[in-house]
C-alpha cells in the first residue's frame, strides 16, 4: 500500500490504482511507436493499393475547395465572414483522414519515423516509392476534380467566381512565401498526426482545429492548393509554368521540410534522448493497443 512518504495518495485500493494508471496520458515514446508502426504498415503496401487510395484522396480533397467556395458565395462580403467560410477548408481533410485514404502530407511524418528508427537503404527506397506514388496520385485526383468542377454545369456563376478568387488568393504569394507557409503547414499537419493517437475520441475536433487554423493563416498545402490553383489554370488565368514553379515546387518543399525534417526529426530526437537516460523505462507499461482500448 502506498504511504504518504512516497508522495502517493494513501489507502488506494488495487482497482483504484489501476484506474489511475489507465487514465495517465501515454508517454511520447508510446505515441512515437504507434505512429512508427502505422508508417511501417504504409511502407509495406503495394503500389496499386497506394495509387488508388492516393487518387481517391486527391478527389476527396476537392471537398475543401468546394466547401470554401460554397460558403464564400453564400455569405456577405467582408473579412468577418471569411472567418466562417474558412471552415469549408476542413471538409476535405475530415473526409480523407476519417476514410483512411493516402494523403501525402500525412506520410511525411508517419512513413518517415520507420526510416529514422532504422535508416537503411531499403527503408529509404520504400519511403521514396511511397512518397512518389502518393504524391502523383493525390495530384492526379485534385487536378481531375478541379477540371470537373470548372467544366461541368454543377455550380452557379457566383460559386464559380468564388472558386477563382480562392485560387487568386493563393497566387498572391511569391515562391518564397509559398515555401515559408508550406513549412508551417507541414508542421501543423505533423502535429495533428502526432496528437490523434493520444486523443482518438477527439479526432474530429483535432482535425477541424488544425485545418481551420491553416485556412485562417492562408498556409499553403500541396494537395488542397493544387485543386485551388489548377482551377485557375483550367480557367485560362494561369500558365502551367507558374503552377509548377511558383506554387507546387516551393509548397511541396516546404511541406516536406515542415513535416519531416523539423517535426519528425525533433520528435524522434526526443524519444532517442529519453530512451538513453539511465534508469529510464524502455516503454510505457501499457501496450499501444491497450491505450487505444482504454480510450
Amino acid at each position: 500500500m502506498a504511504t504518504q512518504e512516497d508522495g502517493k495518495t494513501p489507502n488506494l485500493s488495487q482497482e483504484e490504482q489501476h484506474d489511475v494508471d489507465k487514465n495517465q496520458p501515454p508517454r511520447a515514446a508510446v505515441l512515437h511507436e504507434i505512429i512508427r508502426t502505422q508508417g511501417d504498415q504504409e511502407l509495406e503496401r503495394n503500389v496499386a493499393a497506394l495509387w488508388w487510395s492516393a487518387l481517391a484522396a486527391g478527389l476527396t480533397m476537392g471537398l475543401s475547395l468546394m466547401g470554401m467556395g460554397l460558403l464564400n458565395s453564400r455569405l456577405p462580403d467582408g473579412e468577418e465572414f471569411k472567418v466562417i467560410a474558412s471552415f469549408g477548408y476542413c471538409a476535405g481533410f475530415l473526409a480523407v483522414i476519417l476514410a483512411r485514404q493516402q494523403l501525402f502530407t500525412e506520410n511525411t511524418l508517419t512513413a518517415v519515423l520507420p526510416v529514422m528508427s532504422k535508416p537503411t537503404l531499403n527503408n529509404f527506397g520504400r519511403l521514396l516509392r511511397l512518397w512518389a506514388v502518393v504524391l502523383v496520385g493525390n495530384l492526379c485526383g485534385t487536378l481531375l476534380v478541379a477540371y470537373v468542377m470548372l467544366h461541368l454545369p454543377i455550380f452557379d456563376t457566383k460559386t464559380d467566381l468564388a472558386f477563382l478568387e480562392i485560387g487568386r488568393k493563393v497566387m498572391e504569394n511569391d515562391a518564397s512565401q509559398m515555401f515559408a507557409k508550406g513549412i508551417v503547414s507541414g508542421w501543423m499537419i505533423a502535429t495533428m498526426v502526432w496528437m490523434i493517437p493520444s486523443m482518438e475520441s477527439a479526432k474530429i475536433w483535432i482535425i477541424i482545429l488544425i485545418t481551420y487554423l491553416m485556412a485562417l493563416g492562408d498556409f499553403t498545402h500541396i494537395v488542397v492548393g493544387s485543386a485551388e490553383v489548377s482551377y485557375l489554370v483550367f480557367a485560362g488565368e494561369l500558365p502551367w509554368k507558374d503552377f509548377w514553379l511558383v506554387f507546387a515546387g516551393p509548397t511541396l518543399a516546404g511541406n516536406i521540410i515542415g513535416g519531416s525534417f523539423i517535426f519528425a526529426l525533433i520528435s524522434h530526437a526526443q524519444i532517442r534522448s529519453e530512451s538513453s537516460l539511465p534508469g529510464k523505462a524502455a516503454a510505457d507499461p501499457r501496450h499501444p493497443q491497450q491505450i487505444k482500448k482504454d480510450q
